[in-house]
This record gives structure tokens, C-alpha cells and sequence, in this order.
């Protein structure tokens, strides 16, 4: 099994786990570490919507949490009619936490998919480097 397969079926098994009573909209993604580690997250939303977690951020939460701090890969999944891009906050952290080449993959629960990196999901990106003077 690839690692692009890997990663679609760790996030697509997530993405059960997604609470999102509010949207009905359950979102999954699985991101893999420089270590190799895969680590999922889901949506998690709650009743101060949009107070919610986002998929890739649990990922990335969950990658933090076990003491890694660089992602190689993403892959996110949502039933949707067309691969779903994330949100800006979670354009923001993934080029955190990745280079501006890694590959962030777009699925549907259909099959859909679409490659793209951060750098053009996030072109221009706000970082540390813009804070040296500081």
C-alpha cells in the first residue's frame, strides 16, 4: 500500500469520528510527521459554532502533542461534490508546521481527488521571518 493510500484510509476512517451535529459536515485528515508517524484529526464542532476544531488542526495538534514538529504530507477528506480545500486558519498552520512544497492532498468521499502544496495554498504566508526585528 502507498503512502497516499496510507494516508486516505487513516483520514477516511477518521472522518467517522468527525462531531459535527450542527453542519452534518464531517471532515477528516491524517498528515504524516518527518518521523514517518501518521496522526489523524476530525471536526469537532459544538455549540458555540463556529467555536469548532478543524480536521487538519487536530492533526496537527495531535502531531505536536507527540513531540513532533514538521509535517511531510496531508491528505483531507469530506463528502463533497469537489475536493474541499481548508480553511485559512488551517492554510496558516499547515505552512507552520510544513515546507512550501508539501504536498496537501484533496479527497472527496467519491473519489475525487486533487494534489496541491501549501505554498499555492498559501501563497505569501505569514512567518517567523517576518518577525526577525522584533
Amino acid at each position: 500500500m502507498s503512502q497516499l493510500d496510507t494516508l486516505l484510509k487513516a483520514a477516511t476512517e477518521v472522518r467517522e469520528n468527525a462531531h459535527a451535529p450542527y453542519s452534518n459536515f464531517k471532515v477528516g485528515a491524517a498528515i504524516v510527521g518527518k518521523s514517518g508517524t501518521i496522526y489523524q484529526g476530525c471536526n469537532v464542532e459544538n455549540a458555540a459554532y463556529p467555536e469548532g476544531i478543524c480536521a487538519e488542526a487536530g492533526a496537527i495538534a495531535a502531531m505536536v502533542a507527540a513531540g513532533e514538529t514538521e509535517l511531510v504530507e496531508a491528505l483531507v477528506i469530506a463528502d463533497s461534490p469537489a475536493p474541499v480545500a481548508p480553511c485559512g486558519g488551517c492554510r496558516q498552520k499547515l505552512a507552520e508546521f510544513g515546507a512550501r512544497d508539501v504536498t496537501v492532498t484533496l479527497t472527496t468521499t467519491d473519489g475525487l481527488s486533487a494534489a496541491t502544496t501549501i505554498g499555492d495554498l498559501l501563497p505569501g504566508a505569514f512567518d517567523a521571518t517576518h518577525m526577525e526585528r522584533s
